[in-house]
């Protein structure tokens, strides 16, 4: 099939719109939960597992039936081409998706974190006599520790079965003998890389490694070892009917605790707060959580990126720019690697410091007609970068629409506008390009402020 090119359509054209529904927060499940929105939400196992509808690519009511260790399509109608784009993808995760994250995961983690070789999962399905459908995992990668919007790294996919004519994105470049069984290897780039691994004997239960399929896709080229894992997902896409589809159980584990060991996250960690702010930091403080072992460390987030880790209840903030808004959060871990929810977040803005040295420089070329407008943006950069994300902030009433070359996302009038897989390097002294289509009412100024990972551009 041509798997993910509505999907990859809708996660880049419409990050700003209704795919931010899939951030339903999950409230606790109860046996027998039925869920009909299209991305509602909930979770299984005290918040270990969030179970979601999905129905992103069809309007076709779909509804599922939440059990106490997995779910059912209880109703799905689909009928969609089967040389395109899935009606949905109904799933069980563990970890973050857009911004709904489950507790205890560890996700996101650096792929060289220690702990990447221990990640372990299984899944039991059922699968009905009719349909059109594919039955797999969606793991997915990023560049950085993002807990919300499109990943941008990599998506990998492990089908354990598949109906009809359907087949997964890109080509077949391959065939390999992985987690006990043979599998053929499809590849293709939707924004980032799609790499699928198809069972040649389809089965309805798997358990295996995150590694075991991370380590072929790495030695084939098509992920990094600075990115992280962020979700570890199972479900179905269905493109015909999809009624009956099932996961009886799921499972995740980091470190070999599965459901036996561990599971008890740490509480999240309380009244954060900021001090001593300067052009280029900030302290931050907190109240510490507790843990049931015990809490081995905290996170601390700038937005949805991991910028440090420390033992303590308190941490110092470097490398910010002068006059510039940061929102801040923590969450604490414990030895066994299950973390906590986020603490409150905080948010300062940094002093006046006189300006960047010109490190980088951004042209904002528009063109509008009544209610509408398009923009070119350019991005250059003194310095050589590996992964790029650009904010700015709208002065006028403008909403973004779709986007080409960046993922593009839009709170209020914020902008944030991240790098795709064949841009995400800015040569020293290069550039890179990417445009938008958005509306406007009554004003459709254009912005006066750009700021390129986090430090202050030229304009112009």
């Amino acid at each position: 099939m041509k798997r993910r090119a509505l999907r990859a359509l809708t996660a880049v054209l419409a990050a700003v719109g209704s795919i931010l529904m899939a951030a339903v927060v999950a409230s606790p499940a109860h046996a027998d939960t039925v869920i009909c929105e299209k991305y509602g939400a909930t979770t299984l196992a005290g918040g270990r597992y969030v179970v979601i509808n999905n129905n992103w690519g069809d309007d076709t009511r779909q509804c599922i039936n939440v059990t106490s260790s997995g779910f059912t399509i209880t109703e799905g109608n689909h009928n969609k081409p089967q040389n395109g784009a899935p009606g949905s993808y109904p799933a069980v995760y563990a970890g973050c998706h857009y911004a709904n994250c489950s507790t205890g995961s560890s996700l996101p983690m650096r792929v060289t974190d220690s702990r990447f070789s221990t990640i372990q999962t299984s899944v039991s399905m059922t699968y009905p006599g009719s349909g059109v459908y594919d039955a797999a995992y969606d793991v997915w990668f990023d560049p950085t520790a993002r807990t919300d919007g499109q990943n941008t790294g990599a998506e990998l996919m492990v089908w354990l079965n598949h109906t009809g004519q359907v087949q997964p994105v890109g080509s077949r470049v391959g065939t390999v003998n992985l987690a006990g069984a043979t599998w053929d290897v499809w590849f293709g780039n939707t924004g980032w890389n799609v790499i699928s691994y198809v069972r040649t004997s389809p089965t309805n239960s798997i358990s295996f490694n995150i590694a075991t399929f991370y380590n072929d896709m790495l030695n084939r080229g098509y992920v990094q070892n600075s990115w992280y894992i962020t979700s570890v997902q199972a479900g179905f896409e269905p493109w015909v009917g999809g009624t009956g589809l099932a996961v009886n159980n799921f499972s995740y584990s980091v470190g070999g605790g599965g459901n036996g060991g561990d599971t008890q996250a740490p509480s999240a960690p309380s009244n954060l707060r900021a001090s001593n702010v300067t052009s280029s930091g900030v302290s931050l403080a907190w109240n510490g959580s507790s843990d049931n072992v015990g809490v081995t460390g905290y996170d601390v987030y700038r937005g949805s990126s991991v910028i440090g880790t420390t033992s303590g209840t308190s941490y110092n903030v470097s490398g910010l720019s002068a006059s510039t808004a940061y929102s801040f959060s923590v969450r604490a871990r414990d030895a066994a690697g299950n973390t906590s929810g986020a603490s409150n977040t905080v948010s300062v803005t940094t002093t006046s410091g006189g300006g960047n040295g010109g490190s980088c420089r951004v042209t904002y070329t528009k063109s509008e007609w009544a209610g509408g407008f398009t923009a070119d943006v350019t991005i250059g950069s003194a310095a050589a970068v590996n992964g790029w994300t650009l904010t700015f902030t709208f002065p006028g009433d403008q909403r973004v629409t779709s986007a080409w070359n960046a993922t593009v996302s839009q709170s209020g009038s914020s902008v944030t506008a991240r790098n795709v897989a064949h841009n995400q390097t800015i040569p020293a002294n290069g550039t890179a390009s990417f445009g938008f289509q958005g509306t406007w009412s009554s004003s459709n100024a254009s912005p006066t402020g750009f700021s390129l990972n986090g430090t202050a551009c030229t304009v112009g």
